[in-house]
């Protein structure tokens, strides 16, 4: 039987919905519709989504006519695990990560707190170290990428 990790569809898809807001930064307020359809999201799920990232202040409501989401901070200063955090709590592989491994009856022979915890710090740096800036920036650079080749294709390489 194979078991993995698994970031919920509520992880996912927040991740997803912020990375379409920092696509869209400075442009102000962007309606859950058009982050529904740019990342295929259903709005209803969108609605559940944004109270909590909205608490953790990764994102604001802006009302009115022209109302919608934003980011409450700059895309560089908002990571993967800002947002996996706020909708998923506490990044845990194992209850042998917890904040009291020692609850564990196995804790004198067990090698896991040890192994488990390096491999989830490892984890949680990584998601800390992907801002949206750099996923944004890296979106733009592959687009950017497939369009030249497109280009290259298209004309023989020459101009």
């Amino acid at each position: 039987m194979n078991t993995m990790l698994r970031i919920s569809s509520r992880g996912r898809y927040g991740v997803k919905a912020v990375f379409e807001l920092a696509r869209r930064y400075g442009r102000g307020p962007v309606s859950l519709t058009v982050v529904a359809r740019a990342q295929g999201i259903s709005e209803p799920y969108l609605e559940q989504l944004m109270p909590a990232l909205k608490r953790a202040g990764v994102v604001e409501a802006v009302r009115g006519a022209q109302g919608g989401y934003q980011l409450a901070v700059p895309p560089a200063a908002v990571t993967v695990g800002d947002v996996v955090r706020a909708l998923e709590g506490p990044i845990m592989l194992t209850t042998c990560t917890g904040d009291d491994p020692q609850e564990c009856p196995e804790v004198e022979r067990c090698i896991g707190p040890d192994v488990w915890t390096r491999v989830q710090e490892a984890l949680v740096a990584t998601m800390d170290a992907m801002t949206f800036a750099d996923l944004v920036a890296r979106q733009r650079a592959v687009v950017r990428s497939e369009a030249a080749d497109l280009w290259y294709q298209a004309t023989g390489g020459t101009a």
